[in-house]
């Protein structure tokens, strides 16, 4: 069967975990009813209970009891729709069956990961693979990394559209960030530490801003947006510069700290670039920050946030400092009340500079809790752009190389702000 011809448009993963349940929620809410949705899951009785819960018109959805970490099961999963979008994480731990089966099925994906290691292996396994298959594996369709890469994208398309050049130093400064972490993504923290413990090859990844630059053939897998046609092969790389944790904006006098998402969201929006059809300019280089403030107060809310971060990551790596933590860090599966993420927001911006002297400042932003209902509306809108056909290209790529403005447009519709101006 071709891919939009098989039993369901698009598959739900792990639909019974805290995101799943709002991802779920957000696709029975702002799918359209001709989407053949299935809720798959370990559990059939979870399952039924979720499918309960939600509005009427997702009461007939089908549900798939299934273990996508056995192989067999996994490829017969993938062999059965148009998409899948997965919520089980930590990925490098259950997800890479999965990933695999839909790259062997040309089964379009996407993901919530956050862990470089897991993007690396099927970067490296999996893209030639994917494409031969025209399957579209995007990783990173939550809050990490869809504000970045986006953010980022729609920089340099409006630069292109302007003639004003390639990017070149580019920044995204986190304004505002209200809203907590879920289980799963403290979960995929955890475990990339233990592994860089133990492995000199995965801290030297970790550590490699160009971790998952490559490979990737420029030229073939197109802009991300359908109506620009794939042009000539580029083969420049980001630059980059260490900076340092704690620096003070010499133009607002505001501190900014290195944003902890930065790890991953940069190698992601760094393969963008490597991707993209004549990259986004020679010398692009890019980074991540959060602002903390003015005076005194704001340098020491950013000294409080590099020690939390810190000793987050230490205690992860120790056996007995981790046992602490998981007592008070939110578990897979959980998180915080409907309440308390009634209060989420963020607000990102990028500014970057161009090769004809135009500089740009792009927000992006959402009155959505980052990492819950964000991501929900995030990831559920990437799978529909994904199970309807929208985008281009094949193999291994990002949200902005798979679906460009495809997915601009799905998310302005629910309420995102993403808007680009020239910075006078």
């Amino acid at each position: 069967m071709g891919v939009m011809d098989r039993e369901f448009d698009l598959v739900l993963v792990g639909a019974t975990g805290f995101v799943g349940r709002l991802t779920a929620a957000h696709l029975a809410a702002a799918a359209p009813p001709t989407v053949r949705i299935a809720l798959a899951g370990r559990s059939a009785e979870r399952l039924e209970g979720l499918r309960q819960e939600l509005p009427p018109v997702a009461r007939d959805w089908p549900l798939v009891t299934v273990d996508v970490t056995e192989p067999a099961a996994a490829a017969d999963l993938a062999a059965r729709a148009t998409a899948v979008a997965t919520t089980v994480g930590p990925y490098s731990r259950y997800g890479f069956p999965l990933v695999a089966a839909c790259a062997d099925a040309g089964t379009h994906y996407a993901d919530l990961t956050g862990e470089v290691l897991f993007v690396r292996r099927t970067v490296e396994e999996l893209h030639e693979r994917a494409r031969m298959t025209g399957a579209r594996i995007v990783h990173a369709c939550g809050f990490d990394s869809v504000p970045s890469d986006l953010g980022v994208w729609l920089t340099a398309e409006h630069a292109r559209a302007d003639g004003a050049g390639g990017l070149t130093d580019t920044v995204l400064v986190v304004r505002r960030l209200r809203g907590g972490l879920s289980g799963g993504t403290i979960d995929s923290m955890r475990q990339q530490v233990i592994a860089a413990r133990g492995d000199t090859a995965a801290r030297e990844v970790l550590a490699d801003r160009q971790a998952l630059s490559g490979p990737g053939d420029h030229g073939t897998t197109g802009s991300g947006d359908p109506a620009r046609p794939a042009g000539a092969r580029h083969t420049a790389k980001a630059r980059g510069r260490a900076f340092g944790p704690l620096r003070q904006d010499p133009t607002t006098g505001r501190w900014r700290v290195p944003f902890f998402m930065g790890g991953f969201n940069g190698p992601i929006v760094r393969r963008s670039h490597a991707l993209a059809d004549g990259g986004y300019g020679a010398g692009f280089r890019y980074r991540e920050l959060q602002d903390t403030g003015r005076g005194l107060r704001g340098a020491l809310r950013g000294g409080a946030t590099l020690a939390t971060l810190g000793a987050v990551g230490t205690g992860f790596a120790f056996g007995p400092t981790r046992a602490v933590l998981d007592r008070l860090l939110p578990a897979p599966g959980e998180g915080p009340p409907p309440e308390q993420r009634a209060r989420g927001a963020f607000a990102m911006e990028v500014t970057a500079g161009t090769e004809s002297g135009t500089r740009y400042r792009t927000t992006v932003s959402a009155e959505l809790d980052p990492g819950y209902e964000g991501t929900a509306v995030m990831l559920g809108q990437s799978a529909l752009a994904l199970a309807a056909g929208e985008g281009a290209g094949a193999g291994v790529l990002t949200p902005s190389q798979a679906l460009g403005g495809a997915l601009v447009e799905r998310l302005r519709a629910h309420a995102f702000t993403l808007e680009v101006r020239q910075d006078s």
